[in-house]
């Protein structure tokens, strides 16, 4: 497995003061401004062979127990319906499943942590498979996350689990390759979701030394002095 920018099994407890990177976005107390949640979301179009790498990977997940901050679905080419879903704001993570270009020989595994403010994250199409035109309704990653800024939405922290394609053409099935990158696949999956739960936990932890909640009072208001 590739690993690219921040180490996402790193999750040891902050120090006083400090916020692991990857934390939830967090309001004038320090607490989470979203909900505390993370997405693992699937996407692919099954019907275009390697392209269905996502798809697989979670709906071999579904008996798999996870924290449980951690949701997880099966987008398939739902692309739309992926970013509206994200700017209900329930999640301050998302970790896509795809196959991905990566330039590397067809099956491997890898971890891309996004860096938002960096338009130019996606591998360069000269480096993609040559692929049929993409339905209609479906969108990638990078597309999803531009409509959902678009639309005055965002996540904190953005982890793509990519596989090298070997086949993108009309089949339902994965070339042999990526379907023997399954069982790593969700294997890295799990890391990386159990990895950024634990994130979350810690900054919580911090968060609620830092802002104690007042006896009595909401969740969300801080003590003061009398």
């Amino acid at each position: 497995m590739i690993s690219t920018g921040a180490d996402p099994a790193a999750s040891k407890a902050p120090g006083a003061g400090d916020v692991p990177h990857g934390a939830a976005r967090t309001d004038a107390t320090g607490r989470s401004a979203g909900a505390g949640r993370i997405l693992v979301a699937g996407i692919g179009n099954v019907f275009l062979g390697d392209d269905g790498f996502g798809v697989e990977v979670v709906r071999r997940m579904r008996d798999i127990a996870l924290p449980e901050r951690v949701d997880i679905a099966d987008y398939g080419i739902r692309g739309l319906h992926l970013a509206y879903d994200l700017l209900e704001g329930r999640h301050d993570i998302l970790v896509i499943v795809d196959a991905l270009p990566l330039g590397e020989p067809p099956g491997t595994v890898a971890v891309l942590d996004v860096d938002l403010d960096n338009p130019d994250w996606m591998p360069q199409p000269s480096q993609a498979l040559e692929a049929p035109v993409a339905d209609g309704h479906g969108m990638d990653p990078e597309s999803v996350l531009r409509l959902l800024r678009g639309l005055g939405g965002r996540v904190t922290r953005v982890l793509v689990v990519g596989c090298q394609p070997a086949v993108l053409e009309e089949r339902m099935e994965l070339s042999p390759a990526v379907r023997n990158a399954l069982d790593e696949a969700v294997r890295t999956v799990i890391e990386v979701a159990h990895a950024e739960a634990a994130r979350l936990d810690a900054a919580e932890a911090v968060c609620a030394t830092a802002y104690p909640t007042a006896p009595g009072a909401p969740v969300g208001e801080v003590a003061t002095d009398a």
